[in-house]
């Protein structure tokens, strides 16, 4: 099995604050930081720490070099990487004092993805290889539809949730990853059983994972069995990545294992560390960092 990311690629742009800004109100930041970013390449990140050969597909602008790199320094293969005009998407994030954060996100290239790019890149993918989605570029119902048509197992975050959403046939996800405020959002419900019984009633073909903040994961398969793992407890720092890491190191075990338990406990881990650490990539640990708690 190949895995490839088809995903956004940022300037995360982290400026931290005693508060968060609101409405009306100008406020100073103690410092700015910057990181390459987006929940495409953090996701790759993550499958690549936790040992996978990792390929990914997107989009950057003519200031996207420090990008470039960042692949290059992971080992994630970018031959299905494009580069535009453009400016590169951006994030600005604000942090506050308890390792919170808000975040506003342009998309800049990744908005530049056509369905050009989508059929030369699944040109080289095939039958039982993994693709890895977000909602951070144009094109993801298309990518979502040709991918499964060509047999591709389908992994979709619809991380930020919004009308889009709806445009995309959920009928051809394999692994849908949501967190409690995506999952109500897709099934009329607040509350976790709810949302995984109507997605169920709606999908049957599609095996969730529902995160649920502080209270931990659940893991629900296609037959319906339902598998719960708390949250590893740490200091907080900066919770930008952990989504992300967590999708990674799930998928990752998931799909070598097939083991639910211990694939929510090495994603749980895995999340837990990218929390106690500052930034996107640099807080994303590794395989043998998780091994090592495990």
């Amino acid at each position: 099995m190949r895995m490839v990311v088809f995903g956004s690629l940022n300037i995360d742009k982290t400026y931290l604050l005693e508060d968060f800004v609101r409405p009306g109100q100008t406020i100073s930041a103690s410092r700015m930081e910057q990181f390459c970013g987006g929940k495409g390449f953090n996701q790759a990140v993550a499958l690549r720490r936790a040992g996978n050969e990792v390929y990914f597909a997107g989009a950057v602008g003519q200031d996207g070099g420090m990008l470039l790199e960042a692949l290059d320094r992971n080992g994630i293969n970018r031959d299905h990487v494009k580069v535009t005009p453009g400016a590169t998407g951006h994030a600005i994030i604000q942090l506050d004092k308890k390792g919170g954060n808000c975040i506003i996100i342009l998309a800049g290239a990744n908005g530049e993805v056509t369905e050009a790019d989508v059929e030369n890149t699944l040109a080289d993918f095939g039958e039982g290889d993994l693709i890895v989605l977000q909602n951070e570029i144009s094109c993801v119902p298309y990518i979502i539809r040709r991918a499964h048509e060509k047999g591709m197992i389908v992994s979709f975050n619809p991380s930020p949730y919004d009308a889009k959403i709806a445009d995309c046939d959920l009928s051809c996800v394999d692994y849908l990853l949501v967190n409690e405020v995506e999952g109500a959002g897709m099934s009329g419900y607040s509350d976790p059983d709810s949302i995984l019984d109507e997605l169920q009633e709606r999908y049957p073909a599609m095996n969730i994972v529902l995160t649920l903040g502080g209270d931990g994961s659940v893991y629900q398969d296609k037959s319906g069995a339902r598998y719960f793992c708390g949250i590893h407890k740490v200091q907080a720092v900066d919770t930008t990545a952990a989504g992300d890491t967590f999708t990674g190191f799930f998928l990752s075990e998931m799909l070598r294992h097939g083991d639910a338990q211990k694939s929510l406990r090495t994603a749980s881990v895995a999340a837990g560390i990218a929390v106690s650490r500052k930034g996107a990539e640099p807080s994303i640990p590794t395989m043998s960092e998780v091994d090592a708690i495990l």
